[in-house]
């Protein structure tokens, strides 16, 4: 029970000390709702034929921007607060409290599953109430599962980049120079069929793309298959064991000297 409680005090420092910070609160939250908006405002109200079924393009960005939500909350927050704090001696001094370090980086993983969600849920109402995107037969269990591996997945893989970053000013340099290029070849913001081959397999080695696809086949019935669902499940355990070993290898305390 004490555990909890401390988890509990912990996660609401956490969420205040989130949000006091305007321009991590933008790009986290706001970012994510506002490109949704952009994208269906232009396209949302066209509609392709999946199967012999009309689809608004909007049914496919909530999905889309949904993941791009998630990696936000989990991967880029989590890497770029962790090795700016370490670099200001936060989590130095934090090691050295009576808070058991399990519950530090519980709160700070809880925290951002926690506000991944809560944008997933923004996202789709926005998408359902203003841009008459479909829910019906949405597959909700696998959708729910999709997320909190895929919010795991990014948690432990933030946590390892940020081991692997040498400095709190390198930080979103790197953080961005990953996640960007990756969200653009990922079907997050343009289908990549007609993409070349050599592009695609690029994309399908990164955890991006299957985070992407199993959000976009379990939110509309039209788009789901088994095998393909059970493929973007092992690639993203993968990567969760590869960035959860990286980072309990890696991971460092106090700044690099």
């Amino acid at each position: 029970m004490r555990s909890l409680q401390l988890l509990a005090i912990q996660y609401a420092y956490e969420n205040v000390r989130f949000w006091r910070n305007s321009i991590a609160a933008f790009f986290t939250v706001a970012l994510p709702i506002l490109m949704m908006m952009i994208l269906c405002l232009l396209f949302g109200s066209q509609q392709t034929v999946v199967e012999g079924q009309p689809v608004y393009w909007s049914t496919f960005y909530v999905p889309s921007l949904s993941a791009m939500a998630v990696i936000g909350a989990c991967f880029t927050n989590i890497a770029m607060e962790v090795s700016i704090s370490r670099d200001r001696g936060l989590l130095k001094r934090y090691r050295g409290t009576p808070l058991p370090v399990s519950i530090l980086v519980c709160a700070k993983l809880v925290h951002a599953v926690v506000l991944g969600f809560l944008l997933v849920i923004c996202l789709i109402g926005v998408g359902v109430w203003v841009f008459d995107a479909s829910v019906n037969g949405i597959q909700l269990s696998l959708f729910v599962v999709a997320l909190i591996l895929g919010s795991i997945t990014f948690c432990a893989l933030g946590l390892a980049v940020a081991a692997l970053i040498p400095n709190a000013e390198a930080s979103p340099a790197i953080v961005q120079a990953v996640v960007l290029p990756l969200l653009f070849i990922s079907d997050v913001f343009l289908p990549m069929d007609n993409a070349p081959a050599w592009l695609q397999w690029i994309a399908s080695v990164f955890p991006v793309r299957h985070f992407a696809l199993i959000l976009q086949s379990t939110f509309h019935p039209i788009l789901a298959s088994d095998i393909r669902v059970s493929i973007h499940l092992f690639v993203m355990a993968a990567w969760f064991a590869i960035g959860l070993v990286v980072a309990i290898r890696y991971f460092r305390w106090e700044p690099r000297r």
